[in-house]
């Protein structure tokens, strides 16, 4: 029977090709996927506890419920000191869960989307599965200064059926920062153009100087075309609970709403109720993630650069990754990373997952107990050691 050849073309992930290795494998440190060990604390636990003990268990607003919209309005208006209304807030069962409606709201087959990288895989692969282009822009890399981005240069990738640009800042995997007037740039050309910024701010709140990353939301207006993506997965340690929320032009509302009911109907609303309360109550628990974060960033940073073979390796300015070189895998990275599983006991996602360019490049989530990357640090010395 027939399946959609833009479906059956998208390859496996290559973090999963390195982590189907060896999960449930205790002997292993997973520093593969992009997850604290930190669990949900209990706050948030209970919130979600209680409204199941209260029956909250139907259907509820395919939106999100009133409440969360607004609290969650309320929370950017403060945080970015712009107002934002209640209309332009949408609840997504993740922010994966937002990126792909939106892109199913924008693009057609043949249209393209231009997406910077290196970046988290999963927005190339549903451009390429609605049959559209995923036309990569790379960041540069300055031995100085570390990861930019050329506006001008992405600006001539664009062309007549361009519909979006995908911007993931703080970035996953380098830890990346858009700055301010660049944001400004893409912005003043998104307008000029017609063309949707779709902005993946995951890891806006996981920096390392400031409360919070430069924002779209800080300087669009309600009827741009921006559009910005955010979750509770990494800030709130929830990964597994699956909500986000989408910030949007309030026009598109009722077109996202839609979208809602045809892929899920709602975020559940005992799950609603734990996510209000995380943003309500959560603030000194997103202040010690950062701080648990800077500890794994701190033992990274003393000891990957003088491993045996590492280079071009920098501290990241947010998010919770580690992104560095190891010469001379360059033509077997995905191989090398499936090595390291097999000898050394430590699982760390190979740079080609993120885009081209990434050769020999490497990702590992340093969100973790700080005895647990210590422990990473020694395995790999003594597999880059036996090189």
């Amino acid at each position: 029977a027939y399946i959609r050849p833009a479906v059956t073309a998208i390859e496996t992930q290559q973090i999963l090709a390195v982590s189907q290795l060896a999960l449930g494998d205790k002997s292993v440190i997973p520093l593969w996927y992009g997850e604290s060990d930190v669990p949900t604390p209990d706050f948030i636990c209970r919130a979600a506890q209680r409204a199941l003990g209260a029956g909250e268990t139907f259907y509820s607003h395919k939106r999100g419920t009133p409440e969360l919209r607004q609290t969650l309005a309320t929370y950017m208006s403060e945080l970015y000191g712009r107002e934002i209304d209640i209309e332009r807030v949408s609840v997504t069962a993740s922010g994966m869960s937002g990126i792909m409606m939106l892109f199913q709201c924008l693009l057609d087959a043949g249209d393209n989307a231009i997406i910077t990288c290196p970046v988290w895989p999963n927005a190339q692969s549903v451009v390429r599965a609605l049959g559209a282009e995923a036309r990569f822009h790379a960041l540069d890399r300055d031995p100085d200064e570390g990861w930019r981005l050329d506006v001008e240069a992405l600006k001539a990738k664009c062309d007549a059926r361009t519909r979006a640009i995908f911007v993931n800042s703080p970035n996953n995997p380098t830890g990346w920062v858009l700055p301010a007037d660049q944001i400004a740039e893409l912005l003043a050309f998104a307008r000029e153009r017609g063309i949707w910024i779709l902005a993946d701010e995951v890891y806006g709140r996981m920096v390392y100087e400031g409360r919070a990353a430069p924002s779209f939301l800080e300087q669009c207006a309600p009827d741009d075309p921006v559009l910005v993506v955010n979750s509770f997965s990494k800030s709130w340690a929830m990964t597994g609970w699956r909500v986000g929320w989408v910030t949007h032009p309030p026009a598109l509302g009722e077109l996202l709403g839609n979208m809602i009911e045809f892929n899920y109907s709602c975020v559940p609303p005992f799950v609603m109720r734990a996510a209000d309360v995380a943003i309500r109550d959560g603030e000194p628990f997103v202040a010690q993630m950062v701080a648990y974060c800077r500890t794994g960033r701190d033992i990274v940073s003393q000891h990957l650069p003088d491993l045996p073979h590492v280079a071009d390796y920098r501290a990241p300015e947010a998010s919770f990754y580690a992104f560095f070189r190891v010469e001379g895998t360059e033509a077997r990275t995905l191989a090398f990373a499936q090595d390291l599983v097999r000898t050394a006991k430590v699982g760390i996602a190979p740079g080609t997952a993120f885009g081209p360019g990434a050769e020999g490049w490497y990702r590992l989530c340093f969100a973790q107990k700080p005895e647990t990357i210590a422990e990473a640090m020694g395995r790999l010395e003594g597999a880059l050691k036996q090189m």
